[in-house]
């Protein structure tokens, strides 16, 4: 996002039932999304993210006055004309619903999606990893993934149709910002879609826990150098199904003590992420998006 000097004011509320607030009264995602097209940002940090570096533009502030203070440096950098409405912690809280003691949200403007055909020819070219999530719902797993991905530098995050949406508030506020930073985009035709990787030059490998996996510290002998890499996810009870496994070139396990059955999705993600990182020599590109 593009940041301009813009002195503002702030409005200053103290009445819990004023309808400049209706977007941020029980804090409701989905009508948010379906409704306005807009999602909620949760404290301090991810509207810092969401201001100085994420693609998206704020409609609205609703601060409590320590937030507010800490924010309004930013917020008259990076913040145009979006209104600020400041209140005291009780009437913050009895607005939202429930005492958040952080004090600090931002409804964002989602815009337009982001086309997957864009997103896959950026990383091809920049010979990056983006990573792909197959039925993921847990808005928190899927948090922890973009949290994962910004930190291993991955170029973007590919969903299928049946995946949660990254702009819940509980995804952003796990990612730390993160799903307001890595680019995503839907693969509607799915698992067809994944052949269209292959042919941008990707190569696709699949966490899995099938017994003729290879150890994934085995995967860089299995990879070629300087070729971008599509990671695949599933979920944690029927884990990929048979028809995205049938598209990958590799499949690979994260050994294991004996009798554990599984990683937390989030968890194995990081894993893997790594050892695709290190693979790399750490040089995977910054993730970023079109702002």
């Amino acid at each position: 996002m593009l940041c301009f000097a813009l002195l503002m004011q702030p409005i200053w509320v103290d009445d819990v039932s004023d309808p400049r607030l209706a977007d941020y009264r029980d804090v409701r995602d989905a009508d948010l999304r379906r409704k306005r097209g807009l999602f909620m940002a949760e404290g301090r940090f991810v509207v810092d993210v969401l201001l100085r570096d994420s693609r998206y533009a704020p409609d609205s502030f609703f601060l409590n006055p320590k937030s507010f203070e800490v924010l309004e440096p930013v917020i008259n950098e990076c913040g145009g004309d979006a209104p600020v409405y400041v209140a005291k912690q009780e009437v913050f809280s009895d607005v939202v619903g429930f005492d958040m003691h952080r004090g600090c949200l931002a409804v964002g403007n989602v815009g337009e999606a982001l086309g997957f055909e864009v997103l896959i020819a950026q990383a091809a070219k920049e010979a990056s990893l983006v990573i792909v999530v197959e039925g993921l719902r847990n808005t928190e797993n899927l948090g922890g993934i973009f949290r994962n991905a910004m930190a291993f530098g991955a170029s973007a995050v590919l969903m299928c149709p049946e995946s949660c949406d990254p702009l819940y508030r509980k995804a952003i506020r796990v990612s730390m910002g993160g799903t307001l930073c890595i680019p995503f985009a839907q693969v509607t035709s799915w698992p067809a879609g994944l052949s269209r990787l292959r042919d941008a030059g990707f190569q696709l490998v699949a966490l899995d826990l099938a017994d003729d996996a290879i150890p994934l510290d085995e995967l860089g002998l299995r990879i070629v150098p300087d070729r971008p890499v599509a990671l695949l996810l599933g979920t944690e009870g029927r884990g990929i199904s048979e028809a995205a496994l049938d598209q990958v070139d590799h499949a690979v396990r994260i050994p294991m003590a004996p009798g554990v059955d599984s990683l937390n999705v989030a968890t194995a993600s990081g894993i893997a992420m790594h050892a695709v990182f290190a693979g790399n020599g750490g040089s995977n590109s910054k993730p970023g998006a079109p702002k």
